[in-house]
């Protein structure tokens, strides 16, 4: 029976593959010459770089919809997580991984600061900065640093949806004026940094909370 199961998946799986592949070689041309007007409207969105502009001013509200995808993949798994539950004990760590994690976080860290400064005008931004954090934060569990998640208090549940509030703010904010996201072109790299700051914390931390509640749950009798 688990065989037969198996092979119906593999099956669904390679039907689905094949009638993906068939849509990518059916494309028609683009109506429109997205590169084109990109670079005509660069300067206008406060950044310098293309992917930037896009996911942050011209496609903002795709960015805003992933980042609210992945809160609600860490808040499921928080529904289905025993809040009393007890961390189990984890075995000591070892000193050399230890000392070595203790002089990689520091650098971990200004990377994702640069990658965060550097997305304005050079590939970057947001998302690569936090996931750099929730590496370094998966390290020191590792290391036995720091340890899994069993109920985030107050202060990290606020760092967990600062950065999303923050879109939705500005969004919310731009679309009383009667547009959504689109960014007064005097105001547009700051409120994108202001965006791209508040994101950086908070997926740093939506994806170290995916790696550690997850390790709770495996852990777990």
């Amino acid at each position: 029976m688990k065989g037969l199961a198996r092979f119906a998946l593999l099956l669904l799986a390679a039907l689905f593959a094949t009638a993906l592949i068939a849509a990518m070689l059916d494309l028609s041309a683009p109506a429109v010459d997205l590169p084109g007007a990109v670079a005509a409207n660069l300067a206008q969105s406060g950044v310098d770089h293309p992917v930037t502009a896009v996911l942050l001013n011209f496609r903002g509200y795709d960015t805003l919809l992933e980042v609210a995808v992945l809160l609600l993949a860490l808040l499921g798994i928080l529904a289905v997580s025993d809040e009393g539950q007890q961390a189990p004990h984890a075995p000591p760590g070892e000193p050399v991984r230890q000392t070595l994690a203790r002089f990689a976080i520091p650098l971990m860290i200004l990377t994702a600061g640069y990658l965060l400064w550097a997305g304005a005008h050079r590939p970057g931004g947001a998302f690569q900065a936090g996931v750099v954090l929730a590496a370094a934060a998966v390290l020191l569990n590792l290391a036995r640093l720091l340890p899994a998640w069993t109920s985030p208090g107050l202060l990290l549940r606020l760092g967990l949806v600062g950065g999303f509030l923050v879109f939705l703010t500005v969004a919310a904010a731009l679309l009383l004026k009667g547009s959504l996201l689109q960014y007064p072109p005097p105001w547009a790299g700051a409120l994108i940094l202001l965006i791209e700051t508040g994101l950086t914390l908070s997926i740093g931390l939506i994806m170290t909370g995916l790696f550690l509640l997850l390790t709770d749950r495996r852990k777990s009798p």
